[in-house]
Order: C-alpha cells, then structure tokens, then sequence
C-alpha cells in the first residue's frame, strides 16, 4: 500500500516519516481548522481545535472513500508554537485516536496568523488510495 522511506544511518523519527512511496488516486485535504461541520468553534483550546482539526480531515477523506492510514502527507500551521511544544503529549494522544499509529511526513510551521480569527491550527493533508 505505501512504503516508508528511511535512509538507512538516520536516526528513525518519532511521530512523523522522513518520506513515503506510494501509488493509486490522490486525495487533497484543503486546510482544515478546529471548527465543526456548521463551521463554529466550540472551543478556543489548542488542543480540543487539533481534535477538532484532524476529525474534519476524516470526515473529508472518508467523503473520499479514504482512511486515515491513506494519508502521505500533513502540514501543520498553528499560531502558537510553544503552545504546540508544550502540549505535544496531549496531541501525540489525540492524533493516536483519530488518525492511528500512522505516521507520514509531516511539516510544522507557526504562523502570525489563520485567516478564521478563532483558528489556532490549521492542517493541509494528502492522501493516495491503493489502486
């Protein structure tokens, strides 16, 4: 299905791939934010818009016929990074629940701002569906 790239001497990544392989129909996750279906926020905490975040990207996927372990790739833009540093056990918990022990290449950025005022996180996945 897909395969994970790892140059042999690296040191092995926790909680993300240095590269994956993989064939079959490409999905794209427009960024997601921590809002709900009806587009509110229930919660203004960083770590209940990650949940929020990630449950919206599989609702995406699955609206693809797609799962979670389908994804290649996710990039992380949130306005706080030491609120993501210092909450990242809390995250690794929420991401293990929602997504699984699936770990594809990721990239975290922080940024000044979302364009939602309330949006703390915002991620931008891809995904390949097997053939």
């Amino acid at each position: 299905m897909h395969e994970i790239i790892q140059p042999n001497g690296w040191a092995k990544p926790i909680g993300y791939s240095n590269g994956i392989s993989a064939r079959g129909r490409i999905v794209q996750v427009g960024g997601q934010i921590g809002w709900d279906a009806h587009c509110q926020f229930q919660s203004d905490d960083f770590v209940d818009q990650v949940r929020q975040t990630l449950l919206n990207i599989v609702s995406v996927l699955e609206a693809a016929n797609a799962k979670p372990e389908h994804l290649i790739q996710m990039t992380w833009y949130f306005t706080d990074r030491e609120a993501y540093k210092s909450r990242m056990r809390e995250i690794g918990a929420v991401y293990r629940e929602i997504i699984g022990r699936h770990f594809p290449p990721m990239a975290a950025v922080q940024v000044v701002a979302l364009m939602e005022d309330r949006a703390k996180i915002e991620i931008q996945s891809l995904a390949v569906v097997p053939d």
